[in-house]
């Protein structure tokens, strides 16, 4: 369920009051260890943390107009997320939170690159604080290009392979062969 308020306040205030307790603190959290340049805001209806467009104005890769998601954070129906695109997009990075959360006997429910957690004691908070610290703007605008320019790169070979199929079943057609598909 998004939320549409407009600021953190207002989003916080909008929730009950368990919510509220642990979306706070892992708030906190995140901003204790934000690296210089990240910005919170709200966007999806949820808080953001993101790489503002005066630091990189090419923007959020599915519209240029928002700014570069790092993470965000959100209360919903039957849960609580926190979405990591560092997790998402670095697989190294992964590994380690993966490692660093499963160590502190905590279970781990995550998808790609969201967390779902039912309440604050489901989180190892000193984890999320470590792993928002470990990424540097600079290194995740830099990590976020290379997976777009490998993720291009893919899709022109795919697209190579499916032309060369193409025109290989026709020239096969017009000699008289059998055409797969």
């Amino acid at each position: 369920m998004k939320s549409t308020a407009t600021t953190v306040a207002e989003y916080l205030q909008s929730l009950p009051a368990e919510r509220r307790a642990a979306i706070q603190a892992v708030r906190e959290v995140i901003l204790a260890n934000l690296p210089a340049g990240y910005e919170e805001c709200m966007g999806y209806g949820m808080i953001g943390y993101v790489v503002p467009h005066k630091l990189y104005p090419a923007g959020y890769h599915c519209d240029a107009r928002l700014p570069l998601p790092f993470a965000n954070l959100e209360s919903q129906k039957n849960h609580m997320s926190l979405y990591l695109m560092t997790i998402y997009c670095d697989p190294a990075v992964e590994q380690w939170f993966r490692l660093a959360w499963t160590a502190t006997g905590k279970k781990l429910d995550m998808g790609k690159g969201c967390v779902r957690f039912k309440g604050l004691e489901d989180v190892p908070i000193e984890v999320v604080g470590q792993l928002i610290a470990r990424v540097p703007v600079k290194q995740h605008i830099a990590r976020m290009e290379q997976v777009l320019a490998e993720s291009k790169g893919r899709g022109k070979v795919k697209r190579a392979k499916e032309g060369e199929k193409k025109s290989g079943g026709v020239r096969a057609a017009r000699a008289g062969g059998s055409v797969k598909t």
